[in-house]
């Protein structure tokens, strides 16, 4: 027998020894997010419910705390997009609208008077996925022009932690299960809202 031939049983057993010392952990299981397709290049109303559910974006009227004051924020029936039911959410000035997928995804469909998913290249991106994990990141909407990602920071029990980008624009959002947006502030800590 070769040398070469004697050594294999020798290599087999180094082998089997390092395998089980691998400092590689478990692939993260996997979640919701990894079955979509985002930015939604079409919207399939037999796809989404009739109103938005999920216990990290919860919507209801609300007053905010900010830099200049009180903001308000009111939550109502919005419009469909491409036959998708909305939930319209205004901030101030600004309104969004919203609606959840049957898997309890929850997609951002426009801004109203800015632009529409189906319109002008603009497609509908992520708001808050089901069941967040750390590290997913995904286009928040496709909006010519606009650079709209968020990525998920911490998740815990009762907090998610998201990066938002929105151009030059970096904050992060703080939501509590059940609550929804608890806070939001700029990546160099100036608080933008506030419960």
């Amino acid at each position: 027998m070769s040398p070469a031939f004697r050594a294999l049983p020798a290599l087999a057993g180094l082998a089997a020894v390092l395998a089980g010392c691998s400092t590689f952990s478990d692939p993260a299981p996997s979640t919701g997010i990894d079955e979509l397709v985002i930015p939604a290049p079409a919207l399939d109303p037999d796809d989404f419910v009739d109103s938005v559910d999920n216990r990290w974006f919860v919507l209801d009227d609300v007053s905010f705390a900010g830099p200049d004051g009180v903001v308000e924020q009111t939550v109502d029936d919005g419009p469909d997009v491409a036959g998708v039911p909305t939930t319209a959410v205004t901030l101030g000035d600004v309104t969004d609208l919203y609606a959840q997928d049957d898997a309890g995804n929850v997609w951002w469909l426009a801004r109203v008077g800015e632009w529409t998913a189906g319109e002008d290249g603009a497609l509908a991106g992520l708001a808050m996925p089901a069941e967040p994990r750390v590290g997913d990141g995904w286009r928040r909407a496709q909006v010519p022009g606009a650079d709209l990602r968020a990525t998920v920071l911490a998740v815990d029990d009762d907090q998610v932690v998201l990066e938002l980008v929105d151009d030059d624009v970096v904050a992060e959002a703080a939501y509590v299960d059940g609550t929804g947006l608890e806070d939001l502030e700029t990546a160099t800590g100036e608080l933008l809202l506030a419960r």
